[in-house]
């Protein structure tokens, strides 16, 4: 296979994708100059149209294969909130204290905080799509950030397997089971096949 290409500028998710392509013996390059190509906008309504719309537009800007994931946390009680808009939730791309602030605020009194974390990757080549994959971890939200691992919603999502909060669960733990992992080993599953 050739070396596949990643286009994310989140630095979170690049360590736990370098650490899955180091996991599962593959090699993984970020897209040439992506700090110098201007981000698309995210307009799809799933996290699997905006991966495949990120993954099409990057992929003119490398010499392969690209793939691209959109992720996020889905909450039961606030009907799949933040869902899409994760990363922004509380207005500002990426201001995690922020969104976790928020999200914290809007189950207030709520007493079904069951919740997943969602990855849908997509690949494509020279402006083509070629596949989607998807990969979820359900858990629940607590009402304190615990932990000083991970990012974003991390520290808020208790994982009862594991008897912690992602943010408590050190990379290679969260590694085993969490959402991106998933959904990295499905992609690599389909391209071997």
């Amino acid at each position: 296979m050739k070396t596949l290409y990643c286009a994310t500028g989140n630095p979170g998710k690049l360590r736990e994708f370098q650490l899955a392509a180091q996991i599962e013996n593959h090699e993984v390059e970020i897209v040439p100059n992506l700090k110098d190509i201007p981000a698309p906008e995210e307009t799809g309504a799933t996290f699997e149209e905006n991966a495949m719309l990120k993954a099409i537009y990057y992929s003119a800007y490398a010499p392969g294969p690209v793939f691209c994931d959109d992720s996020g946390l889905e909450v039961d009680a606030l009907n799949g909130a933040p869902g899409v808009h994760s990363a922004r939730y509380a207005g500002t791309h990426g201001d995690d204290e922020a969104n976790n602030r928020l999200l914290l605020k809007n189950l207030q009194g709520i007493a079904n905080r069951t919740a997943r974390f969602v990855c849908a990757i997509a690949l494509a080549d020279k402006g083509q799509p070629i596949l989607t994959v998807r990969g979820a971890v359900e858990g629940q939200i607590i009402d304190a950030p615990k932990g000083p691992h991970g990012f974003g919603y991390d520290p808020l999502f208790y994982y009862p397997p594991f008897g912690c909060t992602f943010g408590e669960a050190d990379a290679t733990r969260k590694h085993e089971v969490s959402h991106r992992a998933q959904a990295f080993r499905l992609l690599l599953d389909r391209i071997r096949a």
